[in-house]
């Protein structure tokens, strides 16, 4: 969940007006006190304990929100079936929730309760703003000081580095999310009451729950197979808001911050200038592929006119990264898009976002050293900025961490469900990438399978970095010094 922020230069300090990202020398915090104070560390309450390894916070806190989820879908009051949910059915899809991967085991509409529907919503939304995030939004409000370790693993996921911005950021980020969830309800809400014969109150749920998922980029629905995404009214709306909550929040409060100061994009970040390129190329190529390559096909399409054509097109070059909101198409593809589409959700969507992934700015830096050491250059550098070796290191040991397991877990999956490995492949790197799209290898019959994936949403949602956070704890012999960064490239 965590991520890396470099800082690309000092040309961007005087444009920031107090929203600076990153500055240009390091941070390290000592602690006073010497033998006296390591003497005490033994002493320290469990909560000064915790927020000392704030990456073993960030587990612990999603491990007690999906237990407490778990518990909550397991009461009757959350099934319509008889009795109450089964235990890996109710731990699965709390995973699910939590991580902002949204697949789906059971039918949302027929196994579930209003109540049930309204518990995984809250799990989206918390999922969403980011475990890290909403833990230290909880601090703020009880008007609790944050320490320093908590704050600096804050500045991590929001891609600030001034400590004292952190408490700013996150009012903006928790504003910047209603504000994008409130529009996405008042745009989805017209054409869901037409499509649904004026009937106020389940519009009024199914737009909330839409625009809630959608910016959070989770694939559950509240009608059932999500058929109302079809409609270009509410798709078109869905896909936006999903694309938007891609970009992670560094780079929504960079583009902010341009346009109320009026900064020119040559003035924007390193990190924002390497989400936007490659996220628009991804797209970009994934649109053309999908068109190029399904066009005829037809058991997907049949006799099918170009905008609905144009309308799936458009969907597989957006949702897949980050949400899997209509299902009914997915197994119809061809095999080949099925391995393009494992491709683009390894690769997932920008740091700090509610998408997962090994993350844009990652792919990019591997492709740019790829480039670099093929034409024999001794160093890597983007839109002008030197990239440190570190920060290469770091890219290099995400994506084969990330890699490994999706690897793992696919040869998993094969043994335990007997499927394909194209099949158990695109099912695990939809897990990772927080995509939730499904080709039924997730069964509600097969515990063990639901198991493995809730394993790989967990990782793809907390992330290989803040688990380095949780292991790992820099100390000096007579103090603890926190060393942040210096290279402003977010990655993994």
């Amino acid at each position: 969940m965590s991520d890396h922020d470099f800082d690309e230069s000092e040309a961007n300090g005087d444009t920031s007006r107090g929203l600076s990202w990153w500055f240009s020398s390091g941070l390290s915090l000592r602690s006073a006190g010497g033998a006296g104070n390591r003497r005490s560390q033994h002493r320290e309450p469990l909560r000064e304990r915790m927020l000392a390894r704030p990456g073993t916070l960030t587990i612990s806190y999603f491990g007690l929100l999906t237990f407490t989820i778990t518990m909550l879908l397991l009461l009757p009051a959350s099934s319509r079936q008889e009795g109450s949910t089964s235990f890996h059915v109710a731990f699965f899809t709390a995973i699910s929730a939590l991580s902002t991967c949204g697949i789906p085991v059971v039918d949302m509409t027929e196994h579930w309760t209003i109540f049930g529907q309204a518990i995984i919503l809250i799990a989206i939304q918390m999922g969403g703003i980011g475990v890290m995030t909403f833990a230290s939004l909880i601090m703020v409000v009880t008007n609790q000081r944050l320490r320093v370790s908590q704050q600096l693993v804050t500045a991590h996921e929001l891609g600030t580095s001034k400590i004292g911005e952190t408490r700013g950021v996150l009012s903006i980020v928790l504003g910047t999310t209603v504000l994008m969830e409130f529009i996405t309800f008042l745009v989805l809400f017209p054409p869901l009451l037409k499509l649904n014969d004026f009937q106020w109150r389940r519009t009024a749920w199914e737009s909330l729950f839409y625009a809630v998922a959608a910016f959070n980029n989770t694939g559950f629905t509240p009608d059932a197979a999500g058929l109302h995404v079809d409609h270009w009214g509410v798709g078109l709306p869905i896909l936006i808001s999903a694309f938007c909550g891609t970009l992670g929040f560094p780079v929504i409060l960079d583009l902010l911050r341009s346009f109320r100061y009026r900064i020119r994009p040559r003035f924007w970040t390193l990190n924002t200038k390497i989400t936007l390129s490659a996220t628009f190329i991804i797209v970009g190529v994934s649109l053309a592929w999908f068109l190029l390559d399904e066009w005829n096909n037809p058991f997907l399409f049949g006799n099918a006119d170009v905008p609905t054509r144009l309308r799936g097109a458009l969907s597989v070059a957006v949702a897949p990264r980050t949400s899997g909101f209509d299902l009914s198409w997915v197994p119809q593809v061809s095999e080949t898009t099925k391995v393009y589409m494992c491709l683009i959700m390894f690769i997932g969507g920008g740091s700090s976002s509610t998408a997962g992934g090994i993350r844009v700015t990652t792919f990019v830096l591997l492709v740019m050293t790829m480039i670099s050491t093929f034409r024999g250059r001794g160093e890597v550098n983007a839109f002008h900025r030197h990239i440190p070796d570190r920060v290469l290191k770091t890219a290099v040991s995400v994506t084969m961490s990330c890699a490994t397991v999706v690897l793992v877990a696919s040869i998993a999956l094969m043994q335990v469900t007997g499927r394909s490995l194209t099949d158990t492949l695109f099912e695990t790197c939809s897990a990772f990438s927080l995509g939730g799209y499904t080709l039924g290898v997730a069964d509600a019959g097969n515990t063990p399978s639901l198991y493995i994936l809730a394993a790989v949403m967990a990782f793809g949602r907390i992330g290989p970095m803040t688990i380095a956070y949780a292991i790992n704890k820099t100390r000096s012999e007579d103090d603890t010094v926190i060393h942040y960064p210096q290279e402003a490239v977010s990655v993994g």
